[in-house]
């Protein structure tokens, strides 16, 4: 399979590493000094563009692959609040889009465990609910998309919970979100549910980048030929 990557960060350096890896060839890279390279004529050879880039360009990128037929598997963040129009310019153009806030496996199986446990503690309202997400200093978007996708399953499973917020907060109605940029950290996620009696708590501690780069790579394996909106729970059949 040839694949573009869009954007050439650490991320896509290890992204790259396991796509040649897999046998795959990228036929395309595009960063910040050669924007102008995403273009229709070098798309032509791309079967799937992997774009791991900067909210304030993702937009773009994603409408320069549409237009040219080219599937976009994506997991920048900070820029959701388009995903509607982002979904319309891609079935306009009969094309494919992945996206996924964290392309980790153990993630997403910590998603649905975060599910389950939100609506085993729906009725208890003893418990104060807060997250905490950790992440090196270098991330761009606070809190981070993993974070928020969790506080949205949260939201689905328990309907006193309304909102989230990037701060502490003290009211019963929103999920209060803290956001720590330290280090090298890949990225750590929790889940706190608080009493006076006892403390109950989820977390996941990535290690490294190469689980989030494997699950991308897979999922453009995934994509090459379809056209849609497509996530995770596809791509791991979590619905079925």
């Amino acid at each position: 399979m040839n694949l573009a990557l869009i954007g050439y960060g650490q991320m896509g350096k290890e992204i790259e590493k396991i796509a040649l890896e897999r046998g795959h060839q990228i036929k395309l890279i595009v960063d910040k000094d050669n924007q102008g390279d995403l273009n229709e004529e070098k798309l032509s050879e791309v079967d799937v563009a992997i774009e791991f880039s900067r909210p304030e360009s993702a937009f773009e990128n994603y409408k320069k692959c549409f237009q040219c037929k080219v599937p976009v598997v994506s997991g920048t963040t900070g820029w959701l609040e388009k995903l509607p129009e982002v979904i319309s310019i891609c079935e306009k153009n009969q094309t494919g889009f992945f996206y996924a806030s964290n392309f980790s496996l153990g993630v997403n199986l910590f998603f649905q465990l975060n599910r389950h446990l939100a609506k085993q503690m729906a009725p208890f309202t003893d418990y104060r609910l807060l997250m905490n997400e950790i992440h090196h200093i270098r991330k761009l978007d606070a809190p981070s998309g993993t974070a928020i996708t969790l506080a949205e399953g949260i939201m689905a499973e328990n309907p006193v919970k309304k909102s989230w917020c990037n701060h502490s907060s003290e009211n019963s109605t929103e999920i209060p979100i803290i956001s720590f940029r330290e280090g090298e950290i890949p990225g750590t996620h929790e889940i706190i549910y608080d009493s006076q009696v006892d403390t109950i708590l989820i977390k996941h501690e990535a290690k490294s980048r190469k689980g989030f780069a494997l699950g991308t790579v897979v999922a453009a394996e995934f994509m090459q030929g379809k056209i849609g909106f497509y996530g995770m729970n596809d791509l791991l059949k979590l619905n079925e």
